[in-house]
């Protein structure tokens, strides 16, 4: 174990630091938005959520560049890991740049569905207008990221991400206050601050790729019909099953704020601190979709089922640990992101659950992208989806608005649900079906 808990610390440390970074810039985002009021805070978690839809056509297609990648290298061809990357940031700028600007005509239209105070939807339409213009360079992001992470060199990617965010960071905060002879935007400052970090992020990544790994074929040229259908069917599912969830989220977010603007601004918060523990158990998850596919490319059914099993083990390990300060602190966490002590009041109990209940999800969070390691999208999409559709959405809506139990009751249904979710993908592990997909 000593061994392979190495290879899944060298491997996922890196993932887990780049993508704990992209958390601590969204928490970043929620206290410098969150100090303008909970108009602010609300308004820019509506724009969040309803961008989290948007790019979500494009999200599928790291794991299915990382899948392909890892897969070609255990098959012993790392000279063609160059072509899934092409198809990926080929795709990602025939979805994305239609798409971004589709939903930018269309915000007035889908941030008045999601929220009927004013003043909430004014700040949301503006701050989810500059983010949709980003929906291109995030799949072309996403598909460098797939590309490094089956190269087993997620280091180099974390290294970008971190300089990334950093400007991300600062940039949003000068647009939000005026500062440098900016503009002073308030909130849809962080938007625009966003937005422009994506795009520089995906000139920093291509040229690094470009001057790292020639001798993978990164040279541009035109993919192959054959690996563009390879990555769709890879992709697709992932990317259908980011939009449902994408769409449950902010659903869920709409029915959060017939309960009111306080609530649906401490659920905002809530959902930012909860990545905080989530990410890291998802970036194991990633180590696991390249160790798993590396092996079955290699003809190893055994070891890539132990390395689904040994990832969950550090996952559950890692969660418990992050957790503690969330049960233990409340207040003092709440404090940093929200002034009024009724918003602090609102989310003590919640925010103790999100710190005991994440290791419930360790499960879901790493054998979810096992079995798209495995090429398994297709089944992983049908459970998430099912999950979130047929128990906890209509149950939020009738513990909520209906019976008016409050923000804690949804929030603990939203806890328990992921426990739902990790047991049903451990018996999906355990049973090996995933061993006989050919990708």
């Amino acid at each position: 174990m000593p061994e392979r808990l190495r290879q899944i610390l060298i491997l996922g440390l890196p993932i887990i630091g780049g993508m704990l970074s992209q958390s601590l810039i969204n928490l970043l985002d929620a206290a410098m938005v969150g100090h303008l009021g909970e108009t602010a805070l609300a308004g820019v978690g509506i724009g969040s959520y309803a961008n989290f839809m948007a790019i979500a056509l494009v999200m599928g297609l790291g794991s299915g560049v990382q899948a392909l990648v890892a897969r070609r290298r255990g098959e012993g061809r790392p000279a063609e890991t160059g072509a899934p990357l092409h198809a990926g940031l080929l795709m990602a700028v025939l979805v994305g740049l239609p798409l971004g600007l589709g939903c930018w005509l269309a915000a007035p239209w889908i941030i008045g569905l999601l929220s009927s105070d004013p003043a909430v939807a004014a700040i949301g339409h503006d701050y989810f207008q500059w983010r949709v213009l980003a929906v291109a360079a995030v799949g072309m992001n996403f598909a460098f990221r797939g590309y490094w992470n089956g190269s087993h060199r997620s280091g180099l990617y974390m290294r970008l991400l971190l300089g990334i965010h950093l400007f991300n960071a600062a940039l949003s905060y000068c647009l939000i206050h005026g500062l440098l002879g900016l503009p002073a935007m308030g909130a849809q400052g962080a938007g625009l601050g966003t937005c422009i970090a994506q795009y520089a992020g995906s000139l920093i990544f291509a040229s690094q790729t470009w001057r790292v790994a020639p001798d993978a074929g990164f040279r541009w040229r035109r993919p192959p019909p054959l690996e563009i259908h390879r990555l769709a069917r890879l992709s697709l599912p992932n990317s259908l099953q980011q939009l449902f969830f994408a769409t449950g989220i902010t659903l869920l977010f709409w029915i959060i704020a017939q309960v009111g603007t306080a609530e649906l601004a401490v659920a905002h918060v809530l959902v930012n601190l909860a990545l905080l523990l989530i990410l890291p158990a998802v970036g194991l998850g990633m180590a696991a979709t390249t160790l798993v596919s590396h092996s079955l490319g290699a003809g190893d059914v055994d070891a890539a089922h132990r390395w689904g099993w040994d990832v969950v083990r550090v996952a559950i390990g890692g969660l418990a640990l992050l957790g503690m300060p969330f049960w233990l602190f409340p207040e003092a966490i709440l404090g940093l992101f929200v002034n009024a002590a009724q918003l602090i009041e609102l989310g003590i109990w919640p925010l103790r659950l999100t710190g005991l209940g994440m290791v419930l999800d360790a499960g879901a969070l790493v054998l979810a992208q096992a079995l798209l390691g495995a090429g398994a999208s297709r089944t992983v999409m049908l459970v998430t989806l099912g999950n979130q559709w047929l128990v906890v959405l209509p149950l939020t809506y009738l513990l909520g608005p209906v019976l008016g139990y409050g923000l804690l009751a949804i929030w603990s249904l939203y806890i328990l649900q992921r426990g739902l979710a990790s047991a049903i993908f451990a018996l999906m592990w355990q049973r090996r079906a995933w061993a006989r997909i050919e990708i």
